[in-house]
C-alpha cells in the first residue's frame, strides 16, 4: 500500500486524484484549506485548515503527521488570475508566487523527515511556464511562477537524488476546473494521466517534465 501526500485536495484535479488513487486501494492523506463532504466520501484522512503560505501552518502539519512515512507527495495546490499588461495587479501576482512557487518549496520541505529513500515528489505545474512555448503573453503572475517552480523543481530533483527520492514537474492538460472556467478535459482524465506519470518517476527520469499524456515539454 502506498502512502500520497496531495495538498489542495479539496476540489477539481487534487480531489480527482484523491478519489482515483483511494478507489484503487492507496492511502491518501488529502492536504486542503476547507473541506467538503465531495472529499470526505472519498475515504481518505483529510487534514484541513493547511495554508501554503504560512509557516505555522507547515509546522502544525508536520506535528500532525509525525513520523508517518510518505511514498508519494503530490504538490498540486495553484491559484492563477489574469493579470495582462494593461491590467497588473502586482498583490495578485505575489499571491500567485507565493502559492504556485513557494507553496511546493515549503512543503517538500516541511515533509523531508518523511520521505525516505525510493519516495517520489511531484510538482503540478503548467505548460504556461514554458518560457519557449509562450506564444500568446500576458498571465504574467501564472506564467512566471509556474516557470519558477519548474527551476525549484530541478534543483529538489538534483538535491534529492542522493536520497533516492526522484522528482517530477507535471503539466496536466488544459482540465475543466473552476480554475479554467470550466474549458477543458475532465478532471478525471487528467487525474488519471498524472498518475501514469507519477508511477513510472524513478531515479532515471528525475527532473523531467512531463505532459500527462507521456510527452516532455520545452523549457
Amino acid at each position: 500500500m502506498t502512502t500520497y501526500v496531495i495538498s489542495g485536495a479539496g476540489r477539481g484535479i487534487g480531489l480527482e486524484l484523491t478519489r482515483q488513487l483511494q478507489d484503487r486501494g492507496d492511502t491518501v492523506i488529502a492536504l486542503c484549506r476547507r473541506a467538503d463532504q465531495a472529499l470526505a466520501d472519498t475515504g481518505a484522512d483529510v487534514i484541513e485548515g493547511i495554508d501554503l503560505t504560512s509557516d505555522a501552518s507547515m509546522r502544525e502539519l508536520r506535528e500532525r503527521l509525525g513520523d508517518t512515512p510518505v511514498d508519494v507527495l503530490v504538490n498540486n495546490a495553484g491559484v492563477l488570475t489574469r493579470e495582462n499588461l494593461d491590467s497588473l495587479d502586482f498583490d495578485a501576482i505575489r499571491r500567485q508566487f507565493e502559492v504556485n512557487t513557494l507553496g511546493p518549496l515549503r512543503l517538500t520541505a516541511t515533509l523531508l523527515g518523511n520521505l525516505e529513500s525510493g519516495s517520489r515528489v511531484a510538482i503540478v505545474t503548467s505548460r504556461m511556464g514554458s518560457i519557449a512555448d509562450n506564444g500568446s503573453g500576458g498571465y504574467y503572475g501564472y506564467r512566471a511562477s509556474k516557470a519558477a517552480v519548474n527551476a525549484v523543481g530541478m534543483s529538489l530533483a538534483r538535491d534529492l537524488a542522493d536520497r533516492g527520492i526522484a522528482v517530477a514537474l507535471l503539466h496536466p492538460g488544459m482540465v475543466a476546473t473552476d480554475m479554467t472556467g470550466g474549458n477543458g478535459i475532465p478532471p478525471s482524465q487528467a487525474a488519471a494521466g498524472l498518475i501514469q506519470r507519477i508511477d513510472a518517476l524513478d531515479l532515471d527520469s528525475t527532473g523531467t517534465w512531463w505532459h500527462a499524456n507521456g510527452d516532455v515539454l520545452p523549457w
